[in-house]
């Protein structure tokens, strides 16, 4: 249960740090370290990922670095394409779901490695509707593989959307806390059907302790440069694909 918490503290960290990556950690330290069947650890990341998420978002909304326009066209279509992702989960298996996982993983590492491409200046928007699509396919990939989707969100912030990276990471912990309640929502539903249920003192105490490295993250952050930090995390996402990839073949 130690290196279970300490997972759960590095969760946080990584969400404080960079607004994404916090539930590419939690499925893999909830199945490998806690034992739990994957469609259960998947519904459970969801909750804790929300949870971190939104009580990470607060100092961000306090110092003015959410953008509640890309929380609106972004948040709420993602939060639709959640639902649908959760609710297409249950005609597969859950070893399907983590290799699905897994290649994510992957793709996430090759996101955060390379170097930045800015195709939008600075303070440019995006349109609505190109916003509201990129929601829709998010929320989609979080609810089938129970990722917040981060990873995704924040360079499309930043690269599509124009927004500077601080304030990228701060829309993106709202809209992956609303996109992760909605799949968490559907799969309180589909886990009864499966003989499983929701480990609550678990995922309240991943919670808490995520939450206190969200905070310290968020504080490390504006000390560290945030290319080295990407790369890091980027290498570490390679380890553990590869791993979840051989555990599952």
């Amino acid at each position: 249960m130690t290196l279970a918490l300490l997972g759960a503290l590095l969760i946080g960290l990584s969400l404080g740090l960079l607004g994404s990556g916090g539930s590419i950690l939690t499925v893999p330290v909830l199945v490998y370290l806690l034992g739990e069947p994957p469609k259960q650890a998947i519904a459970e990341s969801l909750l804790i990922v929300g949870g971190i998420a939104l009580l990470g978002a607060v100092p961000y909304a306090l110092r003015g670095l959410v953008d509640f326009r890309n929380v609106l066209f972004f948040g709420l279509p993602g939060m639709a394409g959640t639902y649908l992702g959760a609710w297409l989960s249950h005609f597969v298996s859950g070893q399907v779901q983590l290799l699905t996982f897994a290649l994510v993983m992957l793709l996430a590492a090759y996101s955060m490695a390379r170097p930045p491409r800015l195709s939008h200046r600075e303070g440019e928007r995006r349109k609505p509707w190109k916003i509201v699509l990129d929601g829709l396919a998010v929320g989609a990939l979080t609810g089938f593989v129970g990722v917040g989707g981060g990873f995704l969100i924040v360079p499309a912030l930043v690269l599509l959307g124009g927004l500077p990276m601080h304030l990228a990471v701060g829309t993106s912990l709202v809209i992956i806390a609303m996109k992760s309640f909605a799949g968490f929502y559907k799969y309180l539903h589909l886990l009864p059907a499966l003989g499983l249920s929701v480990n609550w003192a678990n995922a309240g105490l991943f919670i808490l302790v995520g939450t206190l490295g969200s905070f310290l993250g968020g504080r490390v952050a504006v000390r560290l440069p945030h290319e080295t930090l990407k790369r890091g995390f980027a290498l570490f996402l390679v380890g553990m694909g590869l791993y979840i990839v051989v555990q599952s073949l």
